[in-house]
């Protein structure tokens, strides 16, 4: 078949933690607004849909969701 060929997997660079720390906190910020974002946009849109808030109705509940969950978190 083929030779087996020696490879140092340990070879990298050393590990940037102060890098890995921001991005990790970064994902996590990232995450927490996305699933915020996602959920005010649910309640909007059942606002707006199921409510009888229309369009405009919703855009001001999900504008309102987000400042509010701002001042939350």
């Amino acid at each position: 078949m083929g030779e087996q060929t020696e490879t140092n997997h340990d070879a990298g660079a050393p590990m940037d933690y102060p890098e890995h720390e921001k991005t990790f906190n970064l994902f996590l910020a990232l995450t927490k607004w996305g699933t915020v974002a996602t959920a005010a946009l649910l309640i909007a849109m059942a606002f707006g849909f199921f409510a009888g808030g229309g369009l405009f109705g919703g855009l001001i509940v999900f504008v309102l969701l987000m400042i509010v969950s701002r001042f939350v978190l």
